[in-house]
């Protein structure tokens, strides 16, 4: 069988296009997305934009290709607010997850709900500043004339769903990183709605319980991507929901981490729970159980601050930090440079601990970059072990997934087995998986056992000796990090 799966992310939509039979990717094709910034932390697109990178992405296959296609999934940057007309379509740019415009609203939501606190254990989440609900109440607030208009609140990949089917719909894992459905009945919170506005309710679609084929491809849309309207369409889900079919991480135990500009960690559970830290946040996955997932600030964003510094290539990075020990001789990063979600700093900068005459070496500063990120992981890894999770392996993925060294460092400090993801476009691959499985049905788990592969030469095991130096290290990193609270808030 063929299917696509599209990845409609912040930087580009990309369209991957899968052989289930021959186990290979057949067409891989990208295009660039631009990014509206702004003074207040505006960060928006406009839907049309989407809809156009996909028409150029799907230009790029051959036409014998697509004509092939069966089933199609999509992928989706979560958290964003597209606000839905039937009769006019989207009525104002798309307010991103890394959006921060609305903090305002944020707080007032909080304090309307008894604190945040309340709300997290209400919901299983609290509604944080990138989440979908403080957009809608800025909407509401400061563009009554929209809001009214609005019939429909969509996330980023429903309005693709839209434009291929002409269904509305929306799924429980995508829902659940809006901060307005309550992760336990897997259903919209009314008097969360309500804080908002009195009929927002009505303007919610209903939320998909099970992952299924929403419809056919629309005559209109087949026509502009070259696809036969036989193809189907299934219900797909939020970027991290797919990047866990695409990683193998759906059933417990396996935990995938994203080595990205920001850090990702997210495991499958079979339970919703609520983690009293705050640094799990508590989603539903695309395939019917649970995606407790940690969201960090920076990760990449460290290593590449500390690699302009020294003006290093990207592929000298491995060679010059493997010449410090572990330990890094002492030196120890808090990496906030972009603030931070977890721990809670958003006032958070990036500091160097421990400097001596005789350490302050550029191996040093390029190890404690790494170590200091996946210190911050050790975080998540934590708070998934104190639910009731049972970390027993790790999928690295992203950028940083690509160095030995830090796969090494991760293994060591973790104690598991490693392993990278043969195809990197976890997202992409995922969503292709979820529309093969849900037009063949079956079970998740014999999908991503017979699809999902490692690359064993990317593999690493653990070292018992380093992870004593790490037990140490984690330690005095967490006493710097809770010595500049204060200052960090």
């Amino acid at each position: 069988m063929i299917a696509a799966g599209i990845d409609a992310g912040t930087q580009s939509i990309k369209v991957l296009v899968y052989d289930s039979d021959k186990h290979e990717i057949i067409a891989l094709t990208s295009s660039p997305l631009p990014l509206i910034e702004e003074e207040g932390g505006v960060r928006e697109q406009k839907a049309s934009w989407w809809i156009e990178a996909l028409r150029k992405c799907f230009s790029c296959i051959p036409r014998e290709i697509r004509e092939r296609i069966e089933t199609i999934a999509v992928s989706g940057q979560q958290h964003g607010f597209v606000p839905f007309s039937k009769r006019k379509g989207v009525l104002h740019n798309v307010k991103l997850w890394c959006d921060t415009s609305t903090a305002t609203e944020c707080m007032e939501l909080e304090e309307k709900a008894g604190g945040r606190e309340a709300l997290a254990k209400k919901l299983g989440n609290p509604i944080l500043p990138g989440y979908t609900a403080s957009k809608i109440l800025w909407l509401y607030k400061r563009h009554r004339g929209i809001y009214d208009e609005m019939d429909c609140v969509l996330l980023p990949h429903d309005y693709l769903n839209w434009y291929l089917t002409g269904e509305i719909t929306m799924e429980r894992g995508d829902a659940s990183g809006t901060g307005l459905m309550n992760v336990f009945s897997s259903d919209w919170d009314e008097e969360t709605l309500s804080l908002i506005a009195p009929d927002l309710i009505y303007k919610m679609p209903k939320i998909s319980q099970e992952p299924a084929i929403i419809g056919n491809i629309r005559k209109s849309t087949a026509e502009e991507l070259g696809l036969a309207t036989s193809c189907l369409v299934s219900s797909g889900g939020g970027d991290n929901m797919m990047s866990a079919i695409g990683t193998g991480s759906v059933s417990d135990g396996i935990l995938t981490m994203s080595l990205g500009t920001s850090g990702t960690l997210f495991a499958s559970s079979s339970k919703a729970f609520y983690d009293e830290g705050h640094r799990l946040a508590s989603f539903c996955s695309s395939t019917g159980t649970y995606l407790p997932l940690l969201c960090t600030m920076n990760c990449t964003v460290a290593t590449e601050t500390i690699r302009k510094l020294f003006k290093v290539e990207v592929k000298d990075i491995d060679a010059i930090a493997s010449d410090a020990k572990p330990g890094s001789d002492g030196m120890m990063m808090l990496p906030f440079f972009n603030g931070e979600r977890v721990p809670d700093y958003p006032h958070g900068e990036g500091v160097l601990f421990g400097m001596r005459q005789s350490n302050v070496k550029k191996e040093n500063i390029m190890r404690a970059a790494m170590e200091g990120v996946s210190y911050e992981f050790l975080l998540g890894i934590d708070a998934f072990k104190e639910n009731g999770i049972d970390v027993k392996e790790l999928i690295l993925t992203g950028g940083g997934s690509k160095s030995r060294l830090w796969r090494k460092i991760v293994s060591d400090m973790t104690l598991c087995p490693v392993n990278v993801p043969r195809i990197a476009e976890s997202a992409a691959f995922g969503s292709a998986l979820h529309a093969l499985w849900c037009k063949e049905g079956g079970c998740i788990e014999d999908v991503v056992r017979e699809h999902v592969e490692y690359d064993s030469g990317k593999a690493v095991s653990p070292d018992l000796k380093n992870r004593r130096t790490y037990e140490q290290g984690y330690a005095k990193w967490l006493e710097y990090s809770k010595a500049l609270a204060d200052l960090f808030h």
